[in-house]
């Protein structure tokens, strides 16, 4: 009976094994940026701003297996993944173009987003959160 009790509760935890979202890039994600900080190199003073002020897509899909990130939306914009790397339950992710360089960390367990954003002159905060998108 109690070999019985001990397989009925291991049993009872798999199935939120498998429930779990995969945030570790072995599906592409549709991330969501919900607090965006722009803080300027002159005065060295951050501020709250929404996406479309700052001209930061509200939306991203990042695909690890075509290495790249990608706006949504009417206006396209396409970055290509240059490092990933999984590291302590993170995927982190980096890259730059334009002048810009961005990394990328999001929690493998949680899927909240955490992304920087930077040139010479200004630097974006970004926190936000992602979830998984059917193949």
């Amino acid at each position: 009976m109690r070999k019985f009790m001990m397989l009925l509760c291991c049993l009872s935890f798999v199935p939120a094994v498998w429930a779990a979202a995969p945030y570790d890039g072995s599906v592409p994600l549709l991330c969501a940026a919900l607090t965006i900080q722009e803080c300027e190199n002159d005065s060295g003073e951050c501020h709250l701003r929404r996406a479309e002020e700052v001209n930061i897509p509200q939306f991203v899909k990042v695909d690890v297996s075509q290495k790249t990130v990608a706006s949504t939306g009417a206006e396209s914009r396409q970055a290509a993944i240059q490092r990933l790397e999984h590291a302590d339950g993170r995927l982190v992710l980096q890259g730059g173009q334009g002048g810009r360089s961005w990394s990328m960390v999001i929690s493998e367990e949680t899927g909240k987003m955490s992304v920087s954003v930077v040139d010479d002159e200004v630097g974006f905060v970004i926190f936000g959160a992602c979830t998984p998108l059917a193949k």
